[in-house]
């Protein structure tokens, strides 16, 4: 799996173009062994394929992995601010997280999905 290094560092635009010059050099079968190696987390697409949702595998030594389902258009029961619920349509995703339970702590795991469905849900990203 690639690696983009220090994407903690990197704004949304950042990332995107790391992928786009991985991917072509992946096609291409010019990766180094550099940036195949190093990596603590990853991120998997099943969705891309039509799937819902999956169980990834950590690819070891890695730490985790987050798998992305499908994107789709589909009905959600909302609360308004006064309380009330309705029926909307939106865009959702299920994700799921495995991860080595002998480093990574299942509650910090959690927190983190959490923290991660607040921001795609808040829809503010910095390019």
């Amino acid at each position: 799996m690639p690696v983009i290094r220090n994407v903690e560092s990197l704004g949304m635009a950042d990332i995107e173009k790391k992928v786009i010059d991985l991917a072509a050099k992946a096609r291409d079968s010019k990766l180094t062994t550099d940036e195949l190696t190093g990596g603590t987390f990853t991120i998997t697409n099943p969705g891309v394929f039509g799937g819902l949702f999956g169980t990834p595998i950590i690819n070891q030594p890695q730490l985790a992995i987050l798998g992305v389902g499908k994107i789709e258009k589909r009905t959600k029961v909302l609360t308004t601010a006064e309380g009330d619920d309705y029926i909307a349509i939106r865009w959702l995703a299920y994700f799921a997280l495995s991860f080595d339970h002998r480093v990574i702590d299942g509650s910090d795991a959690e927190r983190f999905l959490a923290y991660l469905k607040e921001q795609l849900e808040a829809g503010e990203f910095s390019v």
